[in-house]
């Protein structure tokens, strides 16, 4: 930063002063209550979703989560289809973020602005610009984690 400010003029120099001097301040407590509020409805509706899997579906804790997640990422795309999310976003910041909602509206606002560029090289190959990354260090995480995992647990010889 210091680098920077030895590089202007002594007129960008005022002028810098004079602009951060009005630059409105952020309101950082409305922020964080917007998101906060945001991505534990976001929560809440995951939780709730969960619940009804568990209660009417049968299912148990455990195996309630993957429906769970699709259903999320389902909400999250078609909100995403019809602008949306994207309003959320704009209001609430990163409380709409929440991993795999946040994830899922990426990518689909992703498959949909570059659409017209057809469906491999525009919606496929713009898509998965994003998800490339987040999918290959995913899997490495899981990876390590797992190698890890199998070095320390003395129990851990798999087929078991």
């Amino acid at each position: 930063m210091a680098n920077k400010t030895k590089k202007l003029t002594p007129v960008q120099t005022d002028y810098k002063k004079m602009a951060d001097h009005r630059e409105p301040a952020r309101p950082v407590i409305k922020n964080c209550v917007r998101a906060f509020l945001v991505g534990g409805l976001i929560c809440f509706l995951g939780q709730t979703v969960q619940e009804m899997f568990m209660h009417w579906g049968g299912f148990d804790e455990k195996k309630a989560g993957n429906p769970t997640v699709a259903i999320m990422i389902i909400l999250s795309v078609i909100l995403t289809g019809f602008g949306v999310y994207d309003k959320i976003g704009q209001w609430a910041g990163a409380g709409s973020a929440v991993p795999v909602t946040g994830f899922a509206n990426s990518m689909a606002s992703s498959a949909i602005e570059h659409r017209s560029e057809g469906l491999v090289l525009g919606v496929g190959g713009k898509m998965f610009k994003l998800a490339g990354p987040v999918i290959v260090f995913g899997v490495v995480a899981a990876f390590i984690v797992g190698i890890l995992h199998f070095l320390f647990n003395p129990n851990a010889t798999g087929g078991h």
